[in-house]
């Protein structure tokens, strides 16, 4: 038995999310029902790196897998590439250690959140970047997230559906930059809680016009209620973008 670590990206748009659901089409069902073709009806279990939700898009998606077949990795993975719908591909394969995990041994993470700050819609990037046609100073959200950077109980950050006992997690990295009418937001930390990237690009939104003041940040942390934080910002506007190990 072998065990393969495999990168993979995918348009989250029609995806109920990556986790099988007993209805509703997702990523997992989609590489297993391929894997299942690609080992003639033998049943393959694939372990991500963590899931994503319905809509969110990911361009460094990892996940491993046991496999019983002994053929070199590229023709694996062309062979995989053959099997799996247009919206998911597999962008490398590599054989590792029977200890590697594709969750438990994920040492960061990184996220980025694309905001489309214009006028008009943008048809071609409808189901990528969230739409937000309002007037936003990007000094005051920058200047906000100091407040973020670091080891916090992000409980304030977090879905109320989420099932983490431990809410603490740390942020190593946030930039900000804009690339002609979109705003990229980019996060790197230790692990994230359920929407808790879409609930502080919501409440970084607020600061931005003025709702919020920036240091407001640190006091929203302290209150550890989710009431405190800005809304959910659509899960449409989120890229895993990259898993390091």
């Amino acid at each position: 038995m072998n065990r393969l670590k495999c990168t993979i990206a995918y348009d989250g748009t029609n995806f109920s999310g990556f986790q099988v659901q007993s209805n509703g089409r997702t990523v997992q069902g989609d590489i297993e029902k391929a894997l299942f073709k690609l080992h003639k009806g033998e049943e393959i279990r694939i372990h991500p790196s963590g899931r994503t939700d319905a809509g969110v898009h990911a361009h460094g998606q990892v996940i491993h897998f046991d496999s019983p077949l002994s053929i070199p990795v590229d023709r694996y993975q062309m062979a995989l590439n053959t099997l799996l719908p247009d919206d998911i591909v597999a962008l490398t394969i590599e054989n590792v250690n029977t200890d590697f995990h594709a969750r438990y041994n994920v040492v960061k993470k990184e996220y980025r959140y694309f905001l489309l700050n214009q006028k008009e819609r943008d048809v071609f990037r409808k189901n990528h970047s969230y739409y937000y046609p309002y007037a936003i100073n990007l000094d005051r959200i920058i200047e906000a997230t100091k407040y973020l950077l670091g080891a916090h109980d992000f409980t304030s950050f977090c879905s109320t559906k989420s099932d983490k006992e431990n809410k603490v997690r740390t942020i190593e990295e946030i930039e900000i930059w804009k690339e002609n009418n979109e705003i990229v937001f980019r996060f790197v930390g230790n692990g994230f809680l359920y929407n808790m990237v879409r609930i502080i690009v919501g409440t970084l939104l607020k600061v931005g016009q003025g709702k919020l003041e920036p240091e407001d940040i640190k006091v929203i942390l302290e209150e550890k209620n989710r009431k405190a934080a800005g809304k959910t910002a659509p899960a449409h506007g989120l890229h895993l973008w990259k898993v390091w190990y």
